[in-house]
C-alpha cells in the first residue's frame, strides 16, 4: 500500500512543477493571445542560467531565484520588444497575429542551437546541497527534497501571481488587454507595455521552473522539448489562459505518470495522456478552467 501512496504523492509533487513550467505558457497565451512556440527554449535558457548561476558560485539553488528571475524577465521583456512587438505592429488590426507563431518557431530553433554552439551538447548535472537528499514519511514513504520545494514554489507562485493580477494596477491593466485590448487603450492602457511585461512574467517563470528543476534534472540543450510538449497538453487541459489550469492540469499529467508506470509501461502512460488530451477536446474544448474571461 505504501509503495502506492509514495507514487500517488510523487505524481503530486512532480506534477506541480509540470504546472510550473506551463505557467509561463498560459500568461502569455491570456494575453497576447498567441501560442509561444519557443517556450521550451526559453525554459531550457532558465536552466542554464540557473545552472551556471548556481555552478559558478555554490549557492543554493533556491537563494539564486532572486538572480535569475528578475534576469529572465529582462530577456523576455527585451524579447517581446525587439522580436516580436514589430509583428504586433505590423498586423494590428489582427487579433491573433499567426506571423507571431512563425516568428516564435524561429526563436525556437535559434535558441537550441546558440545553447549548442556555446555549451555542447552533453548533459550537465547540477551538484547542489539538496540534489539526491529525501525526506522519510511514516511507513518507509521517501520523497525527493528538491521535489517537495518545487511543490511549495510552485504554489507560492501560483498565489503571488494570482494576487498580482487581481489586485495591483498593473495586474488590472493586464486582465483589461487580455478581455479586450483595444477598450484597454481607449482607457489609457498603452497595451505593447503590456505585452512586454505579460512576456516577461511568462519568462520570469521559466526561469524559477529552471531554479527548481536543476537540483534534479539533467541541463542540455534540447531539454525544452521535453517539458515544452507536456506544458502545452497542460495549458489545453486545465484551460488556455488560466493559471489554477495549468496547475491542475500538471498534476493530472503528474499523477498519470507516477501511478500509470506502476500498471503499464511507461510509453502507454503516454497514451493515456494523449487520449486524455484528445477527450477533452472533444468534450470540453476550452480546458478545465477556460472560460471566455481569462485570469
Amino acid at each position: 500500500m505504501e509503495i502506492y501512496i509514495e507514487s500517488l504523492l510523487n505524481g503530486l509533487l512532480m506534477g506541480s512543477i509540470y504546472g510550473l513550467t506551463a505557467v509561463g505558457l498560459t500568461v502569455i497565451f491570456g494575453v497576447l493571445k498567441v501560442i509561444n512556440f519557443a517556450h521550451g527554449s526559453i525554459l531550457m535558457v532558465g536552466m542554464f542560467v540557473a545552472y551556471w548561476c548556481v555552478t559558478l558560485t555554490g549557492m543554493n539553488p533556491y537563494l539564486a531565484i532572486p538572480i535569475v528571475v528578475p534576469l529572465m524577465f529582462y530577456f523576455g521583456y527585451f524579447m517581446q520588444q525587439i522580436v516580436i512587438e514589430p509583428v504586433f505592429k505590423a498586423e494590428k488590426d489582427v487579433r491573433e497575429p499567426i506571423t507571431v507563431i512563425i516568428v516564435t518557431t524561429g526563436v525556437w530553433y535559434i535558441l537550441d542551437n546558440l545553447a549548442l554552439m556555446f555549451f555542447g551538447a552533453e548533459y550537465r548535472v547540477a551538484h547542489t546541497s539538496v540534489t539526491g537528499k529525501l525526506f522519510e514519511l511514516p511507513g518507509g514513504i521517501y520523497l525527493l527534497q528538491p521535489k517537495v520545494y518545487g511543490f511549495v514554489i510552485t504554489f507560492a507562485c501560483a498565489l503571488f501571481l494570482f494576487w498580482f493580477l487581481k489586485n495591483t494596477v498593473m495586474g488590472k491593466a493586464i486582465r483589461a488587454t487580455s478581455l479586450d485590448r483595444d477598450a484597454a487603450s481607449l482607457m489609457g492602457v498603452n497595451q505593447y507595455r503590456i505585452y512586454r511585461t505579460a512576456f516577461g512574467i511568462g519568462t520570469a517563470a521559466c526561469g524559477l521552473a529552471g531554479c527548481v528543476l536543476i537540483p534534479f534534472y539533467y541541463v542540455y540543450p534540447s531539454v525544452g522539448l521535453v517539458f515544452d510538449i507536456r506544458a502545452f497538453i497542460i495549458v489545453v487541459l486545465g484551460g488556455l489562459g488560466s493559471i489554477p489550469g495549468a496547475i491542475i492540469g500538471g498534476i493530472i499529467i503528474g499523477v498519470i505518470e507516477e501511478v500509470g508506470a506502476m500498471f503499464m509501461p511507461s510509453t502507454w502512460t503516454e497514451l493515456v495522456i494523449y487520449g486524455l488530451f484528445l477527450l477533452l477536446l472533444f468534450v470540453k474544448p476550452a480546458g478545465l478552467f477556460g472560460s471566455k474571461q481569462d485570469f
